[in-house]
């Protein structure tokens, strides 16, 4: 495997992980995790990237070992803020090159449109955001919030890691045992009772009381002038999230229509993890067209 060297650094008051692979000074490429992942988990598609690149992988605040909020509900927009002050540490001036996966890709892809100037290109790894909310269903979610926040949510732990490994491979069934391990080490730490937990702070899967306004996000990829690169996996289970295959297929297409330099891309043999399922062809596809 590439060797990785982790960073600390201090952002907006938390303590935040960031790990590089390649050299200092090498063109840099940010790659930006989803929901419940964390940033060692592009170590594969690392592996397989070739070329002189200065990969720079954050944890996501409350994600990996990046500090947690101490908060009773995550903000969505203190990510964008997150990213803006990594990337002026790390690239103050300039265009930077943003990969994003899921979460990850949404949050980039919003930043590419309020900040076009600084991005270079831009790899949208199923970044299709969330199902747009609906204003009848604010009563709902209010109350689901306030449920939650009563009796709030918690992780499970596992006896070993092999264990973290086996309920991974459960959730993909195509990762080797020996991603499968390797994931595992960097996901999960012992916590008090001795059991291995994931590390995301719980707080992350609690409803959030906010909607989520599609349109809002569009007008944002509307403004995006740099090229963008639209992947995604042949065996995706994001159409459980966007209305089913048909309604979500129509969307999506609908949302991809708002960029205006996009080039669509299909991973096959592979589910939404397709980082972990086809790195070596996801890492052809991101070096062709970094460039």
């Amino acid at each position: 495997m590439t060797p990785s060297r982790s960073d600390f650094l201090a952002v907006r008051g938390l303590r935040t992980h960031v790990r590089h692979w390649g050299r200092e000074g090498a063109p840099k490429i940010f790659m930006l995790h989803g929901w419940m992942d964390v940033g060692a988990s592009f170590q594969f598609v690392v592996d397989h990237l070739g070329g002189d690149w200065h990969v720079i992988a954050p944890d996501w605040r409350g994600f990996g070992l990046t500090e947690r909020a101490g908060t009773d509900t995550y903000w969505f927009p203190d990510y964008l803020a997150d990213l803006e002050a990594i990337l002026r540490h790390y690239q103050p001036e300039g265009q930077v090159n943003l990969v994003g996966h899921s979460m990850g890709g949404n949050i980039a892809g919003i930043y590419a449109g309020v900040r076009p100037e600084r991005i270079r290109r831009f790899v949208n790894l199923e970044g299709f955001g969330l199902t747009g909310a609906k204003p009848e269903d604010a009563p709902k979610r209010y109350a689901k919030w306030l449920d939650e926040l009563l009796d709030p949510p918690t992780m499970k732990g596992y006896p070993t890691q092999a264990a973290v490994a086996a309920r991974l491979q459960k959730t993909n069934p195509r990762l080797t045992d020996e991603r499968a391990a390797f994931l595992a080490q960097h996901w999960s730490a012992q916590n008090a009772a001795g059991e291995w937990e994931i590390l995301g702070d719980p707080v992350h899967k609690q409803a959030s009381p906010l909607p989520y306004h599609a349109e809002d996000i569009m007008a944002c990829w509307r403004r995006i002038t740099a090229p963008v690169l639209w992947v995604e996996a042949a065996d995706t289970n994001m159409w459980l999230w966007m209305g089913g295959p048909e309604e979500g297929r129509r969307e999506v297409d609908r949302r991809m229509a708002h960029i205006a330099d996009v080039t669509p891309q299909m991973v096959p043999d592979a589910g939404h993890m397709l980082h972990h399922d086809q790195p070596a062809l996801l890492a052809e596809m991101i070096a062709r067209f970094l460039g």
